[in-house]
């Protein structure tokens, strides 16, 4: 298996969709993606692109991804927020997520980021377990917020 890691281009977002899909399924929420490729287009692919996503490739089927975007901390500037990183089931434990993970930390170094942050499942042990192998600080202090518009 030789795998490609390289950034999406618009023509790959139908399957950047199916990742999507495929993680709200494993999460046990595939009624919450509501969003469409038409929106994924002008968000990632516009004037003013709002994320960038870094894909994972072997044979010409991409089969992982890093989901991210700016985000600015008061206290620290500009961050790097990883939105999602999938990998499809088929192709887990063969250190693709590695792969994407350290291509993600390389574009924060680029864009001079001074964190990277992410969210993950308090059940999803797995996830929990890959990101302390990067010595990631996994915080239980803070509460997510949100509201629905």
């Amino acid at each position: 298996m030789e795998i490609i890691i390289r950034k999406a281009t618009k023509n790959d977002l139908p399957e950047v969709l199916n990742l999507i899909k495929e993680l709200a399924l494993f999460e046990k929420q595939p009624q919450e993606v509501t969003i469409t490729l038409k929106q994924l287009e002008e968000d990632g692919f516009g004037n003013h692109p709002l994320y960038w996503i870094i894909l994972a490739e072997n044979n010409n089927e991409i089969v992982g991804m890093s989901f991210y975007y700016i985000r600015y901390s008061t206290w620290k500037g500009r961050c790097l927020y990883l939105e999602d990183l999938v990998v499809k089931e088929a192709y887990k434990q063969k250190g693709i997520g590695s792969l994407l993970f350290k291509a993600t930390l390389d574009a924060a170094k680029e864009m001079n980021a001074k964190l990277m942050t992410w969210q993950v499942l308090d059940w999803n042990e797995p996830a929990i377990e890959f990101y302390k192998k990067f010595n990631a600080e996994l915080d239980e202090e803070w509460l997510n917020g949100k509201i629905r518009l």
